[in-house]
């Protein structure tokens, strides 16, 4: 029983590894690639994936990180190819959700709230406005200091014209932890979440004066 237990344990770190690996990978690829590598990069990593999710397929880090390495590839598909892409991704994050409601503690339906908010609706895909709000809440639920749920949420706000409402939880996301092990990932997205303050005249602290603090 002690020999499982170990045995069990090895297996757990063997595999939060590879998915702190994939995440630092996916995060070179999105923030530091240019579009033309990119799109040889997204395949070679999906690769990996697939991979990983033959020995753990009911595991959903890894299907959440198959679905969102495929959402990002679908940026660089024809439209025909994406739009089979995109369902491929709601149904995988879908999954993963039933199998663990808080994994990525709360991603996947960050991930799952923005595809309902920028897909085109019915008849040519599934977005809908009622629900995306209702997953990104969700998310926020779940994480409600977190950096990227958080900035989505206000990414959603300012989309659909509620500016005051979206500058609060920009805010919000600036003052969130910077991940150790996600260092450059994290920070890459406070620099997105900068922007858009800049952009839409908020007065806020520079990214220099704020204390990051890890976890």
């Amino acid at each position: 029983m002690a020999l499982l237990l170990v045995s069990s344990g090895c297996f757990a770190d063997s595999l939060s590894a590879a998915l702190t690996g994939i995440e630092s990978e996916w995060a070179s690829v999105y923030y530091g690639l240019p579009k033309a590598k990119q799109q040889i990069a997204y395949p070679e990593l999906l690769d990996k994936i697939q991979k990983l999710g033959a020995q753990y397929p009911n595991d959903a880090g890894v299907i959440y990180w198959q679905a969102l390495v495929k959402a990002s590839y679908a940026n660089h598909q024809n439209p025909i190819a994406a739009l089979q892409a995109i369902n491929e991704v709601r149904d995988l994050l879908t999954k993963a959700i039933a199998i663990n409601p808080q994994v990525m503690n709360g991603a996947a339906y960050i991930v799952l709230g923005t595809l309902y908010d920028k897909v085109p609706s019915w008849p040519i895909a599934f977005g809908d406005d009622d629900t995306a709000k209702t997953l990104l809440e969700t998310a926020l639920k779940i994480n409600p200091n977190g950096l990227v749920s958080n900035y989505f949420y206000g990414e959603f706000l300012l989309a659909h014209d509620d500016e005051t409402a979206a500058e609060h939880y920009f805010k919000l996301a600036l003052a969130a932890p910077i991940r150790v092990e996600q260092r450059y990932a994290d920070q890459q997205m406070r620099y997105k979440v900068q922007r858009a303050l800049t952009k839409m005249g908020a007065t806020s602290r520079t990214l220099s004066q704020l204390n990051y603090v890890d976890r």
